[in-house]
Formats: C-alpha cells, structure tokens, sequence
C-alpha cells in the first residue's frame, strides 16, 4: 500500500474521477494556481486546464450558487471552501437550493455535487474561523454528510461522494491535511452511511468521527494498559448514519461515550444518545456521556484552546468514571 497524507489522498480521489467523467470540475478559490490553500489540488490545473479547475474570487455565494446551477444541467462539481467557516456566507445556496432542489422539483433536478473543504480547529485562529459545522448541516434533510478520520477513507469516501446524486457535505479535518496513512494502491470505494469499527473491545464503546478519532486512539491505548477493552466505532458519514452498527456495539459492550470537536448544546452526540437510549436502553450499565468542545467561542490563546477541546486526558476521565 501507498503511504499518503491526507491532502494526497484527497487529490488521489478527485484526479481519479475526473479522468473517467469530463464532467466533474473543481471550483473554489486558490484551487487552480495557487494548488489550494492546503495544497489539496495540486498538479491537477497542469492535468485538466481551467476549464475544469477554476479559480473563483471570494465569493462564496457566488460560486456555490453556480455549483448549483451546473448540477442542475448535467455537470457533476466539486466545490471547495477554503474553510468551512466561510461556507456560511453560501448557506442559502447550500441549504436552500442544493438540498431541496430535488424535492421542490419533484424529482426532475438530481443534485450531484460536492462541497468540500477544511473544517473544524485549526491551531491557533480563534473563534471565527475554528469550528465544526457538522452538525449544523446533518440537520438538513436532503444533504449527506461525511468527515472523514483517515487517508484511506478520505480517499474511498471522496470517490463515492463525487458518484453520488445528492448534495454531499464532505468535512476534512484542518489539522488531519498532513496526516499520513496506508492507502490501497488499487482503486476502491467506500460507500456513504457505512461506520467502521477501528478497534475491537468489551468493555465500552467510544463513538466518533474526523479529528477526535486521532484524540481518541491515544486514550484507548493509555487504559488498555489499565486492563480496560474498549470498542472504538468510527461514524465516518453522519447523514446517512450507520445506526445498526452504533447498537451493535452498544449491546455488546454496554455502556456508551461519544467524542465530538463541536459544541455540546444541540451537537450530534445528543442524537446518537436519543437514538441508544430509544433502541439500546435496555443495554446500558451506565447512561449515555459525551466528550465535545466547551460551551465556549474558540479562544486564540493556545492554553485556553486546548483547555476548550476535546483531549485524551479528558475522555480518560470520562472513561474512568463511567466504569467505576
């Protein structure tokens, strides 16, 4: 397998579909001469021209509403946001046209386009632009929704989300850009909706998703040496959710703790714990507990950023306590 962070990957997947469809394109801004701002789009103005790797000014409304337009005569975009924070300036187009056009139509207008880009903490810029938008758009019907934790499934992921005929929400870690991981050398997909249990365990399980995936594996491997087993589930797609494989896990290790870079209130852990608690209650040795951002606007200083998110040190607590 090839070694490849998380940016090649991405790369990987897009240069891959767009050499078998002329009708996928990549649009956003600094995606063509400056190769992305995180460098997801390199090489790819040089292989497939300006045609289909169009540099847009800031203008977020802008280009994704022509993304939207486009889907709806035949062509299959990617649209990349510098950062997720800036996808609120084209929320309208995202919310109000990408995921409701196919219904409001009656079915005529298929939506085949991606939204792509970073998301969630990103070191030190503060309360603007560090935040995890991913529940605020699993809430809408007619999207889906994906955020990846690893290269391989970034890779896999991408590919189905670009073949999909739904507006997809495709969330990249913004500290996950340089990341490496094994990836199959052959082509693969992964498909939407499907979670993948990352480690096997009894006694707990942890649910999570995206970059606490990677806060998480080092608490796992701190309390194994404390002689606790724990299961680790990660989502990988939160709309459509893999629910099945959250009450497998559940019944068999019954007790539950979901890990989130968002906020609490409102977050997408208090609807996985609605839903164990409806169809897993009888399970529990212990009520469903959540790990997430403090209730707080992301701080600049870097001592209060990492008091405000999620650590290995705070799910170890967590963790202690629920099997006490």
């Amino acid at each position: 397998m090839a070694l490849l962070t998380m940016r090649e990957a991405l790369n990987r997947a897009m240069v891959e579909e767009m050499e078998k469809d002329k009708n996928i394109y990549l649009m956003g801004e600094e995606v063509g001469h400056y190769q992305g701002a995180y460098k997801v789009s390199q090489g790819m103005l040089d292989k497939f021209g300006e045609a289909r790797v169009i540099d847009t000014p800031i203008s977020e409304n802008g280009f994704a509403g022509i993304g939207v337009g486009s889907a709806m005569v035949g062509l299959r975009p990617i649209i990349e946001f510098m950062t997720w924070n800036f996808s609120l300036v084209a929320i309208d187009q995202i919310i109000n046209s990408a995921a409701k056009m196919l219904y409001m139509s009656g079915g005529q207008f298929p939506m085949p386009i991606v939204f792509r880009g970073a998301g969630g903490v990103g070191g030190r810029l503060a309360a603007q632009h560090s935040q995890a938008f991913e529940s605020w758009y699993a809430h809408v019907p007619g999207m889906k929704v994906v955020a990846p934790a690893t290269p391989k499934d970034a890779c896999g992921l991408l590919k189905s989300s670009i073949l999909d005929n739904n507006p997809t929400i495709f969330i990249e870690s913004e500290v996950l850009y340089g990341m490496k991981g094994e990836v199959p050398d052959e082509e693969f997909y992964i498909p939407l909706g499907k979670a993948d249990i990352k480690r096997e365990g009894t006694d707990l399980t942890i649910i999570t998703w995206s970059r606490a995936l990677s806060l998480v594996m080092p608490a796992v491997e701190d309390l194994t040496k404390e002689g606790i087993n724990i299961e680790v589930l990660d989502l990988r797609t939160l709309r459509p959710l893999d629910e099945e494989a959250i009450m497998k896990s559940v019944r068999k290790t019954n007790r539950a703790l979901i890990v989130e870079e968002g906020w609490p209130v409102a977050g997408f852990g208090a609807q996985i714990a609605y839903l164990i608690q409806k169809d897993a209650f009888d399970y529990l040795d212990h009520p469903v507990e959540r790990v997430t951002q403090r209730d707080v606007p992301m701080s600049y200083a870097a001592n209060l950023e990492r008091e405000s998110l999620p650590n290995p040190e705070r799910i170890k607590e967590k963790i202690r306590s629920m099997l006490a």
